[in-house]
């Protein structure tokens, strides 16, 4: 298999922006415990797989979403990969933090993009949807009409899934949870029997290890 998703799924592998440990989970700063653990940050260290990020969430953009007229990346994680992709899209951009700044203007949209303009929003990361969808919610309040939303990686809970069809918002994502563990089973990364584990966890990750 030589998708995109899977390519993408070894390099992430490969820099240790994405880790697995089926048998000493970590906690995500919800409480929650995973048996994964992804920081698509880590990709920005590396120039060749910075510009691979970059040029492949461009180019989903132009063949998704080709009446983008503006770029808003959601805050702290895809400043930089946004900022990148409207940069080669030549689009204005923008980004949306996670609350109002408590000084100056006071603002939760830093940049400037026109009310009505057409606003495909990136992302690094999409586990439960709740801060992207926040994200998407606060361009609109501003006028804005968000078309759309591109993502280097999704965990793909049925919990987001049904929060993005909710709020009418196309995903479309580089890589996503099937294809990473897939990547990892192919090299090595992890044994079969630890696959099951990973299965079950997305299953329910609120209640996994919890009864």
């Amino acid at each position: 298999m030589n998708t995109l998703e899977s390519v993408f799924a070894g390099k992430l592998l490969n820099v240790k922006a994405i880790k697995l440990q089926p048998t000493n989970p970590f906690t995500w700063a919800s409480g929650w415990k995973s048996p994964i653990y992804c920081d698509n940050r880590k990709t920005l260290s590396y120039p060749d797989l910075r510009s691979f990020v970059k040029v492949e969430l461009t180019r989903l953009i132009m063949e998704q979403f080709p009446e983008a007229e503006g770029v808003a990346g959601v805050a702290t994680g895809a400043i930089a990969q946004g900022a990148l992709v409207a940069d080669a899209l030549a689009l204005p951009f923008a980004y949306v933090r996670s609350k109002p700044k408590d000084h100056g203007m006071e603002n939760l949209i830093e940049g400037e993009l026109r009310p009505g303009m057409k606003v495909i929003v990136v992302e690094d990361l999409i586990s439960t949807g709740g801060s992207s969808l926040k994200a998407v919610e606060a361009l609109r309040k501003a006028g804005c009409k968000v078309i759309g939303m591109v993502a280097s990686y999704t965990y793909g809970f049925p919990v987001a899934e049904e929060a993005f069809k909710a709020a009418d918002v196309k995903l479309v994502t580089l890589t996503n949870y099937e294809a990473v563990v897939a990547k990892a089973l192919q090299t090595g990364y992890i044994k079969e029997e630890e696959v099951a584990t990973l299965n079950e966890w997305r299953k329910n990750p609120a209640r996994w290890m919890t009864t």
